[in-house]
């Protein structure tokens, strides 16, 4: 983290100016502070929990602590490759009137845990990073790489887009979508933690 901490320093030193065809300085600062702060947020969950915790579930159906750190996982993964592929297409700023949310809607959405919804099997926790110190790893290297190209990407991802099942969201709120959603999972793991059955 504190490679990715000086790189903010120096962000905030220079202008802010807007790249043309690409982030301003200001987005890139906003994403790299999301992104640390649910980081974060998740390690601290995480800390000094037992295996017996790791593996609670308050329900048959329910996920596990262990479980709920395995889809942030795939997801940072899965959906930092979403708002890759959509700069496989030209950008096209004509498309843009078809955004309709703003990107703080989008983080607010996400952590608004009184609607549930059902993941895809793409996303579904299957035990495929081995363990759970290895799938806390996973997210840890991701999470790290993808923070490294918001600071130094110059992709137009104002201008590439990807359709939701909510609608459509351009590149850079798609990386606002994946930070939000790791928030989103452990507010999950929080309400699992409150259980009244939680193993002590």
């Amino acid at each position: 983290m504190k490679k990715l901490i000086l790189l903010i320093s120096v962000l905030t030193l220079v202008s802010f100016t807007e790249i043309i065809n690409g982030l301003t300085d200001v987005e890139r600062l906003t994403a790299i502070a999301e992104m640390t702060t649910t980081h974060d947020h998740l390690i601290n969950s995480l800390k000094g929990l037992s295996k017996e915790q790791l593996n609670f579930k308050s329900s048959p159906d329910s996920w596990s602590i262990a479980e709920c750190t395995e889809h942030i996982a795939i997801s940072e993964e899965n959906i930092f490759g979403m708002a890759q592929g959509t700069l496989k297409t030209a950008a096209d700023p004509s498309r843009r009137s078809e955004v309709k949310m703003t990107d703080e809607e989008i983080l607010a959405m996400m952590v608004d845990r009184s609607e549930k919804v059902k993941t895809s099997a793409p996303f579904e926790p299957s035990g495929k990073y081995g363990s759970h110190e290895a799938t806390l790893k996973a997210f840890k290297a991701k999470r790290k790489s993808n923070m490294q190209y918001v600071a130094t990407t110059e992709d137009d991802l104002r201008n590439h887009y990807a359709e939701m099942p909510f609608g459509t969201m351009d590149a850079y709120q798609v990386l606002l979508f994946m930070s939000a959603h790791c928030e989103r999972h452990i507010l999950q793991i929080e309400e699992v933690m409150a259980d009244a059955n939680f193993p002590k």
